[in-house]
């Protein structure tokens, strides 16, 4: 499928995809990063074997079956999930990979979420040393939703100001994955 594609470096899996096959990515060196819909319940033997570079599997529903050749030679890989949702600890078992709940917030009533010196801002915290993208958007009807910064939890937390805030009649602001 995509085995030894050298460029790939981020992916994100369509939500039609069941299965991802077997060494469906495998040795793909410059992999960081994958994002796993929940209609996947199924990952194949050895399908993201060799890809060293990869440090970041998003899942964004509950633990699909692997068994302990998925991530082999893949060292550095963490698994993230939402809160939520089941399986983890088998799927760590398995495959041997670390499981980490994905679990960052704005805090809206810690006294820290609107406007000071200026600027609209609010504290974000979850869990320590991750990396978040805060998101705005102007419409909910219709969003599109644009990456405004990445930003890391050091000691779990991080204040966001936007200083652009005033550019818009209203702005919505969220978190993603980087």
């Amino acid at each position: 499928m995509f085995s030894g594609c050298f460029g790939l470096t981020r992916v994100t899996i369509p939500g039609s995809v069941t299965k991802i096959g077997d060494n469906a990515f495998s040795s793909d060196y410059s992999l960081t990063s994958i994002t796993i819909p929940d209609s996947v319940t199924n990952i194949g033997a050895s399908a993201f074997y060799f890809c060293t570079s990869l440090t970041e599997v998003f899942f964004l529903g509950n633990a699909p079956n692997a068994d302990s050749t998925v991530f082999n030679s893949d060292n550095d890989a963490t698994a993230y999930y939402l809160q939520g949702t089941t399986g983890w600890d088998v799927f760590s078992t398995n495959t041997g990979v670390p499981t980490v709940l994905w679990n960052p917030l704005i805090q809206v009533s810690d006294g820290s979420f609107g406007v000071q010196n200026n600027q609209f801002g609010f504290n974000i915290t979850g869990t320590n040393d991750f990396t978040v993208v805060v998101e705005a958007c102007t419409n909910l009807t219709s969003p599109v939703w644009t990456p405004l910064t990445n930003v890391t939890l050091t000691n779990g937390t991080f204040y966001f100001s936007d200083p652009q805030w005033t550019n818009y009649s209203s702005r919505f602001y969220g978190l993603g994955f980087p």
